[in-house]
């Protein structure tokens, strides 16, 4: 269940009433037919829970957990999979290759250490689930033979604000609590964390920090870890707290260890974060370019400025045709500022100045300064395709259509040829399967020296296996991010659909340091095994 009473659906993205319908999923096919001239498309029907097969829980939790472990079919088919396109065609067909045997549900943190106790104990692997919403395979129980079963640990039972202090302007929050709840506990006190990743609805806290989420900020405040004061994290063998501190040089940072570490290393409990007062000043425009590398120009100049502004997206014109509703064939530059303690209307018309040095085509009408008038426009329109994209692309698998996303960041002056590189790999690999691919970009995040961006792939008639298609796309792209000097992810995480490429990015011997870490905080090697370090059974 969701804060507003709607029931998760078990299979695919979001809330069983927010998907696309039937009729809705039909006219969708039709339009893709008519546009990419192909036969009339297949709508599978939605999979029906009773159909499923799943094996009967390998494990039995000990009388002191009995009530935290469910075995209930809806709990363990929902928390097969995370919500990537591969998932969601697996569930679609029916296909739950990796069920966990139970599901646990902790209430305190007491909980989960008699949880990584008695799993430690029986060699039972522990996958930490918060929202559930990884696209990159890394809440899935694929763990090889080598464990006496798999338990996937649902923290959202730890999901309260338990101390707040408004002098210092931070929070003590618990990791398993949903974005929406957090920012209903926050607003009374005129705070808010601000953090707003695309999937913010259906994660958590914990996720976020054990996956490094990139959230609303385009510039600045991008990624959860300049948020972070300190963190609690349970370990097999301990617990880490460190130190409430504005910034430190002793060393190391202990939160450094478990900031990305999926999972992998520990289960974040709590975590003090910094807060900011609610903006009251809010401004929008949208800018459009006749020529790409005029946009690219533009945002580099921006990033560059110092002005920092909130939303700093360009949309290529595909990206702007299907989710901004632009329909001239121009780039899209999406703008905002915000502030809590000033108008910002100055940055803007600052930042229209440097649009306009680049060809940027100046916004009309003119900006949007409220909350309900960004609502219009091409801003408002991609605003609400972005926060809706999951529902379609989970109506598009039922049509048998490959849909994948793919983020990554790269240097400025790597940036042409990276583009130029990840379309030509991924159309091409999709003509090896005697098919074509629509391949857009945006960028979600920009810096100083260097964009984020994120390609959206729409892929419809490769006929055969959709996961094997799926899977042939994936690794055309991910080899050409690393071949152009990107990374393998910039806010998706490693999980295990990144693994082998995250290998090649990665320095050997920080690989053997973080192989030494795992074996130290967790030595019978059952948290969440196979991300970001190979099993130990």
């Amino acid at each position: 269940m969701t804060g507003t009473g709607a029931r998760r659906s078990w299979w695919g993205w979001g809330t069983e009433d927010q998907a696309l319908t039937d009729d809705q999923a039909t006219r969708l096919g039709a339009s893709l037919s008519s546009r990419f001239g192909l036969g009339e498309l297949s709508l599978a029907p939605v999979p029906d829970l009773g159909d499923l097969e799943l094996a009967p829980p390998r494990v039995t939790p000990p009388t002191s957990l009995a009530d935290r472990c469910s075995d209930d079919r809806r709990d363990r088919a929902g928390h097969t999979y995370g919500k990537s396109f591969r998932d969601v065609a697996r569930a679609v067909a029916g296909r739950l290759e990796h069920p966990p045997d139970l599901v646990a549900h902790p209430r305190t943190e007491a909980d989960v250490v008699a949880v990584l106790d008695w799993c430690s104990d029986a060699g039972i692997a522990c996958i930490p689930y918060g929202g559930g919403s990884s696209v990159v395979g890394g809440v899935e129980g694929r763990v090889g033979d080598g464990y006496a079963g798999v338990i996937s640990l649902d923290l959202t039972g730890l999901d309260r604000v338990l101390e707040i202090d408004r002098t210092s302007r931070a929070a003590r929050i618990q990791g398993g609590v949903l974005g929406p709840a957090l920012e209903d506990q926050l607003r009374p006190h005129g705070l808010t964390l601000r953090h707003f990743p695309q999937s913010f609805e259906f994660s958590t806290l914990g996720g976020w920090l054990a996956t490094r989420s990139g959230g609303h900020y385009a510039t600045v405040l991008t990624h959860i870890d300049d948020m972070v004061e300190s963190m609690r994290v349970v370990t097999p063998t301990g617990v880490s707290e460190s130190r409430r501190l504005p910034g430190s040089g002793a060393g190391p940072s202990p939160d450094r260890w478990f900031l990305g570490s999926e999972g992998a290393l520990g289960v974040v409990t709590e975590a003090w974060m910094r807060l900011q007062d609610r903006p009251d000043h809010k401004v929008s425009a949208a800018v459009r370019f006749d020529r790409y590398d005029d946009g690219v120009a533009a945002v580099r100049a921006l990033s560059q400025s110092g002005l920092a502004p909130a939303n700093c997206r360009l949309l290529d014109a595909t990206e702007a045709g299907l989710s901004a509703g632009a329909t001239d064939g121009r780039h899209v530059l999406v703008l905002g500022f915000e502030s809590a303690d000033h108008p910002v209307d100055a940055d803007l018309a600052r930042a229209l100045e440097l649009c306009a040095d680049h060809a940027g085509l100046r916004p009309d009408p003119e900006p949007a300064r409220t909350a309900a008038a960004a609502d219009d426009g091409a801003v408002g329109a991609w605003r609400s395709s972005f926060l809706r994209a999951p529902y379609t692309r989970d109506a598009l698998v039922r049509l048998g259509v490959v849909v994948e996303t793919f983020e990554t960041a790269c240097t400025w002056d790597r940036f042409e040829s990276l583009h130029a590189g990840v379309i030509e790999a991924v159309t091409a690999a999709a003509a090896d399967r005697g098919g074509l691919a629509v391949v857009s970009c945006r960028f979600t995040h920009v810096y100083p020296d260097g964009p984020a961006p994120y390609f959206s792939v729409y892929a419809p008639g490769l006929g055969g296996d959709l996961v094997e298609a799926w899977d042939e796309i994936k690794a055309a792209a991910s080899a050409a991010l690393l071949a152009h000097g990107g990374t393998i992810t910039h806010h998706h995480a490693v999980g295990r659909d990144h693994r082998r490429w995250y290998d090649q990015q990665r320095p050997p011997v920080f690989g053997r340091a973080l192989a030494a870490t795992k074996a130290s905080l967790d030595p019978a090697g059952v948290l969440n095994p196979g991300v970001l370090v190979d099993p130990v059974r």
